[in-house]
């Protein structure tokens, strides 16, 4: 079977790319081809597809406004670009709480709601959506909680990835993800699909 390259394996190095930017401006636009779909998704997911329209936009403005900053040690600039839209997020704390909460009402009183909870529970966050439970679930997690284990389960990141996006140590991150996962198997019976790997590897890209 052939394997598709990964989303990190470039030609050019997102580092190349923004160093580039930094005497050709127009070379900034890479890291767009390369990242915007993956920025949307995850703001989509958090805010919906509205929000999420204007929250990718402005993540990429600030990026390249920071570009000089940017440590080129670091190969991949997808971390620092999910740091970017997590901090935007956070200026929607209320919004983000509100519409889980919708959602999980919606959720509530659509067809199937007699479907044992087991069937109505999916034992992963999948790409059409989450149910009822852990809508509910997600509003109730502390916002810091709520962060780390949305950049990891929606954002694909590893813990490493994690703490540069968020600005905290490794340690916190692992730390915050056992929290919430720990919150999420509570209020959903011992159910936890948030869960994409196994507590004994990391999420990662190969």
């Amino acid at each position: 079977m052939e394997v598709t390259p990964g989303a990190y394996e470039y030609a050019e190095s997102d580092a190349s790319v923004v160093r580039r930017s930094l005497e050709d401006p127009d070379a900034f636009a890479a890291l767009f081809d390369r990242y915007a779909d993956d920025i949307h998704g995850y703001a989509a997911r958090r805010l919906g597809t509205e929000a999420a329209d204007d929250l990718m936009a402005e993540t990429f403005v600030i990026a390249f406004q920071r570009r000089r900053g940017y440590d080129l040690s670091k190969p991949h600039a997808r971390p620092w670009l999910y740091g970017i839209v997590t901090n935007l997020v956070r200026g929607h704390r209320r919004a983000e709480a509100r519409r889980l909460r919708a959602m999980a009402r919606a959720a509530y009183t659509s067809p199937g709601e007699g479907e044992p909870l087991a069937d109505r529970v999916s034992a992963r966050v999948s790409a059409e959506g989450i149910r009822a439970e852990l809508a509910g679930a997600l509003a109730a997690l502390p916002a810091r909680y709520r962060d780390v284990l949305l950049v990891v389960a929606w954002g694909d990141l590893d813990y490493a990835e994690a703490s540069v996006a968020l600005g905290v140590p490794v340690g916190t991150v692992r730390s915050r993800l056992h929290r919430a996962r720990k919150r999420l198997r509570e209020a959903l019976g011992g159910a936890d699909p948030a869960r994409l790997h196994d507590d004994s590897e990391e999420p990662g890209h190969g």
